[in-house]
């Protein structure tokens, strides 16, 4: 009898052992469908999340460029603003000078002309 439950119990642990191996080695199949459609759904949410911090970023460098391009042509603005206003300035004195010029010999050439029409030449 004692040899017999040994046998028993040797086969059944045998039995026991290689059922549970035989069973963790092979996965249920709808688990493996379940698990398909959560790693596809993880996916479609990483691509989503990534999308828009894509977005989120460009739409962060749109702002800046704007803004740094309305900064920029302030500058470009101001400092023409600025240069137009010497320009003018130096055309105004020179045209000033010039005038003064013109006037200064105008009158020269009546003075030297009367003073030709006074004298007769010899």
């Amino acid at each position: 009898m004692h040899i017999q439950r040994t046998l028993t119990a040797k086969f059944l642990g045998a039995a026991l052992v290689l059922t549970s191996a035989l069973g963790w080695s092979q996965p249920y199949s709808p688990t493996q469908d379940g698990s398909a459609k959560q790693d596809l759904k993880a996916a479609g949410h990483d691509t989503k999340d990534a999308a828009k911090d894509t977005g989120h970023a460009v739409k962060k460098g749109t702002v800046k460029a704007a803004h740094a391009t309305e900064n920029g042509t302030k500058k470009v603005a101001t400092t023409t603003e600025q240069d137009t206003k010497r320009a003018a300035h130096a055309t105004a004195h020179g045209t000033k000078k010039v005038w003064n010029k013109t006037k200064s010999t105008t009158k020269g050439a009546v003075n030297g002309a009367k003073e030709g029409a006074e004298k007769p030449a010899n």
